[in-house]
């Protein structure tokens, strides 16, 4: 397979040399000057041509020096600073297939050659890196009317010097060479387009890709064997062209992301100012076209997609005017993005991304060089069609993430957290995704169905088609709706009817109940496991294998975490066949019951400190003997710190129980006192790890207190409840 030559080369290849010119000794140095070999290439367009430059030497050192054929004689020599530049104007739009640039002895060591079709807007066609002066031949492709040498670093004190500046291509030429997969253009008129891969019709329909670009050999023949033709990446960089390569070695085509911020979710990946930060913008704008250029090519390449889900993203970044202003100021960007790549790449059409057709407006308003729009959409997918219609848009438009309803879009369950749906659920949302976008034709050219990932964690579990590699329920959806059959493949099991109990009660490291019904519809032996995501109690997305056990049926009995909060619990039911059914529900983790009566239960209680004003504070000494595990009290951030409760006469005390927030105590020591001045220890321990601590002990005393001393964070310490029982 034919590739492209890279956008960067170091120590370019310098031509033979047939001629040995003695130059003069000149203000910078003694210059031997070195002819142009012999080079089988398009027409010399620039000699005579009208040059300029950033800035020159001297009276004798003008840009026009470099054009005019004298190789020892005249120069064009710059400033004594980086960062300048000679360009030419080739009267016309020209193709352009060759660069040579022969130096003085003040030569480019860092540069780019860059074209341009209104000397505004310019575009690299090579970066040389470690230049070393002489003569550089330089191969390039693409088109323009102006033509420059972009100085980046000097080798010297001195500035930039060029005998000459030579450029070699097609004049009049406008049309570049169709990419190597054959153009793709989005054809048609209002509301009957379509898109065409070498005047071929296209439907996309794709999968979003997760796994690393390395990895496309191994998953690539499974995404094509579900019927994909698509994928789509959000991000391009040197590592995409293996992923672009093993794509095309199985007839699939890629949609090439760019990422800008914030992007993957409202607010997420940082705040950019759009209206003032012209850093991010150039630099932004550079690299994209140097991945334009080194894959434009590539016959995988289907498109280009500008940013992510940005435009509702601004709003966790700005609000009211501003927040205006930085829309309006992102999607112009996100135009200038996609002229730049089309000065680059005329062969292959560009979009933008977003999760709300509320910004299909913006785009409308702002980037005109939009050749079709994007748009993430969950549940309400089957409504993008009716406001693009009541946005009286004139442009097509992809979906470039749907399926079933996202943790944001579905109703909290009896323990507060997102009701995430079944396997079935999933399945016919994928179904339900696809058919609305089938419901719009002329109009949306295909979709990207999220996700073939392979992640085995919630969000692996919640959206991927293959997470650890197994084939869910969802993946034979998408294969129905891609290919239109499933037959002869052996699904996976069906669970059913799951259930969890106590479900809001299961005591913290005791065991609760877990039911599923399984079913395999092929008849195959199923092996079941159970694990635990602590997504909603400690952040923890991954998924952990539980304790358990089988008691027949159906049901397990498993081992409740000591982490108080809620967890998610996981039935994962395997065929055999790399099939698998995977059902979950939440389970909240309490402190353990303590038999008897809590004798702290609302007594008076003092403290060495307490924070006033903190996250969910003031945290009185109080609320930790409120009953309640929801409020707590929270010292200082210093040793050692105490607490104490009065229980109002001698009581018996046989057991207590600490119920910590993470900001426990890794050391501490349970004093007790008859008047509350002469204390003696009923226990000790240095081995705290929070969570939940219940022991006994044998004391009668009216007064108790907690002796902190060591902490096992840096916060302070931080008591949910202090139980005392008699």
């Amino acid at each position: 397979m034919s590739r492209p030559p890279s956008a960067t080369v170091s120590a370019p290849r310098r031509a033979a040399v047939p001629l040995l010119a003695l130059g003069a000794l000149l203000a910078s140095s003694l210059t031997v000057a070195l002819a142009p070999a012999a080079h089988a290439a398009g027409t010399l367009l620039s000699q005579g041509k009208t040059a300029t430059a950033s800035s020159q030497e001297g009276a004798g050192y003008f840009a026009a020096a470099a054009v005019d054929g004298d190789l020892t004689g005249t120069r064009w020599a710059s400033q004594w600073s980086d960062q300048q530049w000679l360009q030419v104007d080739l009267g016309q739009q020209s193709v352009l297939d060759r660069v040579v640039l022969t130096w003085e002895s003040a030569y480019g060591k860092d540069y780019e050659i860059q074209a341009s079709d209104d000397g505004t807007d310019w575009h690299t066609l090579k970066k040389v890196t470690g230049g070393d002066g002489g003569t550089d031949d330089l191969a390039v492709s693409g088109t323009g009317r102006y033509v420059r040498m972009q100085g980046l670093a000097r080798s010297g004190g001195y500035g930039y010097s060029l005998w000459e500046f030579q450029v070699y291509g097609s004049a009049g030429g406008t049309t570049p060479p169709p990419p190597a997969g054959g153009a793709v253009k989005v054809e048609g008129t209002q509301g009957d387009w379509r898109l065409t891969v070498g005047g071929q019709p296209y439907t996309v329909k794709g999968v979003t890709w997760g796994p690393a670009a390395s990895d496309g050999p191994v998953y690539l023949p499974d995404v094509k064997a579900m019927g994909a033709n698509t994928i789509r990446t959000w991000g391009t960089d040197g590592s995409s062209e293996a992923l672009l390569d093993a794509a095309a070695a199985e007839g699939i085509r890629v949609i090439n992301g760019f990422w800008l911020q914030p992007g993957g979710g409202p607010g997420a990946g940082g705040c950019v100012d759009y209206v003032n930060d012209t850093t991010y913008k150039d630099n932004a704008l550079t690299e994209f076209a140097k991945w334009v250029q080194a894959y434009k090519n590539h016959p995988a390449t289907l498109m280009w997609n500008v940013g992510n889900e940005s435009v509702l993203g601004l709003q966790n970044c700005y609000s009211g005017d501003q927040l205006e202003a930085q829309r309006n100021a992102y999607t112009r960007f996100v135009d200038d993005v996609a002229k730049k790549i089309h000065g680059i790449d005329p062969g292959h059409p560009v979009t933008s991304t977003d999760a709300w057709t509320g910004a299909w407006p913006y785009y409308k308003r702002n980037a005109p060089d939009l050749d079709l729009y994007a748009m993430n959409s969950y549940s309400n997918v089957c409504k993008v069609r009716q406001d693009w219609i009541d946005g009286g848009y004139t442009k097509p438009y992809i979906i470039t993430e749907t399926g079933p309803a996202g943790e944001w879009e579905v109703p909290d369950d009896a323990n507060g957290v997102p009701d995430e749906p079944t396997d079935v659920q999933k399945a016919d949302g994928y179904t339900k995704a696809w058919n609305c976008v089938k419901a719009h034709p002329g109009v949306a050219l295909g979709a990207t169905l999220f996700h073939y990932g392979t992640e085995h964690d919630f969000g692996g579990v919640w959206f991927n088609l293959v997470p650890d590699g197994l084939k869910r329920l969802s993946y034979y959806a998408v294969k129905q709706a891609y290919t239109g059959s499933t037959a002869g493949a052996d699904m996976p099991p069906v669970i059913s009817g799951m259930s969890v109990s106590p479900a809001s009660a299961a005591p913290a490291g005791g065991e609760f109940t877990v039911h599923a019904d399984v079913r395999d519809p092929d008849g195959d032996p199923v092996t079941c496991k159970i694990y635990l995501s602590g997504i909603y109690a400690n952040g923890d997305k991954r998924l952990v294998e539980a304790r358990w056990r089988s008691t027949g049926d159906g049901t397990f009995a498993v081992t409740a975490p000591q982490k108080l909060g809620v967890w998610k619990v996981y039935v994962q039911a395997e065929d055999g066949h790399g099939n698998a059914g995977i059902e979950t529900r939440s389970v909240k983790v309490v402190a353990p019951p303590v038999d008897g009566t809590d004798l702290a239960l609302n007594r008076p209680v003092t403290a060495s400190s307490f924070q006033q004003s903190y996250g969910d504070c003031p945290c009185t000494p109080a609320l930790a003997v409120d009953g309640d595990t929801g409020t707590r009290w929270a010292s200082d951030w210093s040793d050692p710190q105490w607490i104490q409760v009065d229980l109002g006469a001698s009581k018996a005390l046989r057991r207590l129980q600490l119920v910590w927030d993470p900001a426990y105590a890794k050391s501490y020591e349970v004093q007790v006192s008859d008047d509350g001045s002469t204390w003696r220890s009923v226990y000790t321990t240095t081995a705290g790890d929070g969570d939940v601590d219940t022991f006994d002990v044998s004391a009668t005393a009216r007064y108790m207190r907690l002796h902190l001393t060591a902490r096992g964070t840096s916060w302070g310490y931080s008591l949910h409840e202090l139980g005392i029982y008699g």
